[in-house]
Order: C-alpha cells, then structure tokens, then sequence
C-alpha cells in the first residue's frame, strides 16, 4: 500500500478517535483529514503537481505533518530542511532537491537566493480540495538529506514502497494497535521522527503527540500528562534523563517500551534507566538509506545490550569481508543490508549510488559482527562521522568551512567522547605561520558556516598533525589524543 490516503481511512473507520497532538491543541481523525485536504488545496492553488518537490522546514509541530499528507495527496515529494540549518546550507538543500516551494514559519526569513515560491505555514488553507492523486509504490515520497564524507549532503530517495516496508516491519516488531500513542520528541527532518515515530503508529490505527524540542526536565511531566505507550530517542536524551536529581521518580506506567538509535547506548545507561524508571528500552540499528532501522533487540525474548539486535522482517543484514563474502560468527567486516527498505538512491548521484548499492546490497560503511546467536553488533565505522546527540556530523563539512581560512595549512577534525553527547567534533589545526589567526578566530569562521550541531566545540592549533604510514592523516591516533585532553 501507499500512505497517501492513510488520512482519509483513518476517518472514515475511526472519524471521532483522536489522531495527533501537540502544544496548540488536538486533532480527531476527521478534522486531521480535513485540514489535509485544505493544505492540498492550498498546495495545488500554488501549482504544485506530481512529481514536484515540497520543502518543509518547520520545528515539530503538527502542520508539519499536515504538510507530508498534502503534498502526498497531490503525488509529491516531500524533503524536510532541519530549521537549524543557515541560510547556505538551507539553500543548498532547496536547490539540489529542486524543491517548487518551501513551506516555513511566518516569521522566518527567507533567502533572496531561492528561485523557488516561499509559503508561510498559516496560509496553508485553501478551498477547492482536490482528489487524491494516484501514485505508484516506486514513486518518491521523500527526500531525507544525509551529509557525506565529502562533507556534500546528498538527498536519500525513499519510496512509497520504502514507506510502506518499514511501517509494515515496525508494527509487526513492535506489535502497534489502535492502542498505540507515540511521544514524539526527536526531530521531523530525520527518517526516525517521520516513520517511526509518526507513519507507523497512525498506519496501526494509533495516536501521535508532538512536544517539540526536548527538554530533560519537561519530558516525564509529557508522559505523566498524554500517557504515552512507546517514544524513540537518542543516547544523549537518556543520559540526560538519567542525570535528573533523586527525586524525580515519574509515572511511567503506560509505556510498553522506549527505542534507542543512532549511536551506541553504553550498557550501564541501559541498565540505570530501566531500573530507575521502569520501562524496557530495546536499541536498534539503521540509517536513513534504510528508512530508517534494519535491525532492533525484541521486546518478547532476548535482549543484548551492546548489541543492536537482530535483523527486522524482510530484511536481509550480512556481515562482509573486503573481498564482499559474508565472513563466520564473530568476524568483524562490514555491514550490508538488502530488502525493500533500501533507498531508491541518492538524487543526482548516480556514482554515489553506485558505490553504495552493489547488487542490491547496500554498503553502510560500517563494521560489525554478528554473535552465534545472530545479534549485530556495531564495533567501529569506515566513515569518519561523528554522532553528536543522535545528529550526524561528518569531519569534512567542519574541515571544508576551516580550510576557507587561507592561514590554515592543515585541519583535521574527530569525534570526541561525551557523557551526555556520546560524541562532539575537535578540531586540529596547523598554521603556514605562527600565530597567523587563533583558535576562537577558526571558532567564529565556523559560527559563521554552519549549524550549532555542526560546529567544533574545541579547535587545536598544533605544530604537526600525525600521519600514518603513507603519509594520510591518522585520525585514530587523533582521537586517542582528543580524548586523553
């Protein structure tokens, strides 16, 4: 199936059931799929057709997903823009995806750059309501944009069919109902946000309710309040949960379980979580090249910590030795997956694609190993990026927007460990002269080009930084210097 018409079965079968929350009020199953209705109007009345692409960037909030739907109803794309991101970067994005319209917050400013039509959110409300528009399951539904190691972000084409694969395999994991009420606090830009903890819970017949930004010391007070049954969050969310004085002790009675992804979860938080709030958490694995997991411990049988668990429903996950033969139980090499929940490709890169899908497998870039008993378990990364409170951060962007600084010789950029983070990016830096420009200059040069999440939390002016063998940067040897200073 496609989710285009999910809205309008969801009010004829149920129009009086709730369907999604958030801080400015509630929407039934039938207002919900009304005010899709009018965004598509709204949408068409500006010329947008199939195929065309929608650009969302808007903090969580539930005109977000009214957007998705509509633009859905009329056969188009949606690509989702982190409103954190600056004006470059938010123009790179509209202009590699070719996006028709941005759809943004009234009092948001948009770029003279953009040669496309910009839509404040409110305006979202037209009259001549439009039908649905037939869409095949190979057709684009989003475009979710992921950096690369060349520090270029590059669109993630996923399909209705991707969509359809990955709720599918969600609800039958998680076992979701039409008792199901996500709490949605992770970012609507990411594949996590949209389908896990959106697309599957409504596919099931189930609730959403969004509550914006995180905040440590507001969350189980959300819980109390909207008795949630399941939410998705990162490492640092939990650390940052787990670092709350004694005497929070909160009602958590309603939730069946709790998701970690997007970074390894230490064991010893895992555990303090659970025994001090009493929910079960179950980590996963996967990238939005996959839609967004691959594999998820159970919920009913054996759960590893430190382990990201066993492989989903339609999926395939093999371990790969560089010759591309699956290596015994207990080998490390890298992790491929296949399955109808890999990307369609990357927009316009058709190389990348290439390299990426060889045969229908798609190459992570990251290494793992399977236990006897076929549990995954992540050990390292080929890639270089950094995860930063679940927000990926690839070096070369940092080191790009560094080297416009014609004083730097050369930069090097790795990933700390945090306690709260998991990982935060340092910057080492050689000069063509001493004393040529500072540190905090280098910081503000980075300010200045790219996101708050993006930016070096340190930079190190050294007088050499080491190499290996053949002379290429030795990046292990810098981050076993980042983390003994």
């Amino acid at each position: 199936m496609t989710l285009t018409d999910l809205p309008e079965a969801r009010a004829s079968e149920a129009p009086d059931e709730l369907c999604i929350t958030d801080d400015s009020g509630t929407y039934t199953n039938s207002a919900f799929a009304r005010r899709v209705r009018q965004a598509a109007a709204a949408l068409a009345a500006s010329g947008i057709r199939r195929g065309d692409v929608v650009a969302v960037k808007l903090p969580n909030r539930i005109e977000l997903i009214i957007a998705v739907f509509a633009a859905w109803r009329l056969g188009a794309v949606v690509t989702p823009i982190n409103p954190a991101l600056g004006e470059a970067e938010t123009t790179f994005q509209i202009t590699d995806s070719g996006a028709a319209i941005v759809i943004m917050d009234p009092d948001a400013e948009p770029d003279a750059h953009w040669a496309t039509q910009v839509v404040p959110v409110g305006s979202l409300a037209g009259e001549r309501e439009p039908a649905v528009v037939p869409v095949s399951p190979e057709d684009i539904a989003l475009l979710i944009y992921t950096s690369g190691t060349t520090g270029s972000p590059k669109g993630v084409m996923l399909t209705h069919a991707n969509l359809d694969a990955m709720t599918s395999s969600f609800i039958e994991w998680f076992a979701l109902g039409p008792h199901d009420h996500s709490l949605l606090v992770l970012p609507l830009f990411h594949a996590n946000g949209i389908v896990l903890g959106t697309l599957s819970p409504l596919r099931a017949g189930g609730r959403v309710t969004i509550v914006g930004r995180f905040s440590r010391d507001r969350f189980f007070s959300d819980v109390e309040k909207h008795r949630p049954t399941f939410f998705s969050a990162v490492p640092a969310i939990y650390a940052m949960l787990s670092a709350l004085p004694d005497e929070v002790q909160p009602d958590t009675s309603s939730l069946r379980f709790a998701v970690c992804g997007a970074a390894p979860m230490p064991a010893d938080l895992i555990r303090r979580c659970e025994e001090r709030f009493g929910f079960t958490i179950v980590e996963g694995y996967g990238l939005s090249e996959t839609t967004t997991a691959s594999t998820i411990n159970p919920l009913d049988g054996v759960r590893k910590p430190g382990f990201v668990g066993l492989p989903l429903p339609g999926q395939r996950v093999q371990i790969v030795g560089l010759d591309g033969r699956p290596v015994r139980a207990g080998e490390r090499g890298e992790v491929v997956i296949a399955g109808p929940v890999v990307m369609a490709g990357y927009l316009n890169r058709p190389d990348a694609t290439a390299e990426a899908i060889v045969d229908g497998w798609l190459h992570t870039g990251d290494i793992g190993r399977f236990d006897d008993d076929g549990y995954l378990q992540i050990v390292d990364r080929v890639k270089d990026m950094i995860i930063r409170g679940g927000e990926n951060v690839y070096p070369k962007e940092i080191e790009n927007a560094i080297y416009l600084n014609e004083d730097v010789l050369e930069t090097a950029v790795v990933g700390r460990h945090d306690d709260v983070m998991g990982e935060v990016p340092v910057a080492y830096v050689t000069l063509r002269a001493p004393g040529a420009v500072t540190p905090d200059q280098l910081m503000d040069l980075c300010a200045t080009h790219l996101a708050g999440f993006k930016r070096p939390v340190a930079v190190h002016v050294v007088e050499e930084i080491p190499k290996n063998a053949v002379g290429k940067i030795d990046k292990r040897r810098l981050r076993t210097l980042a983390d003994s200073t």
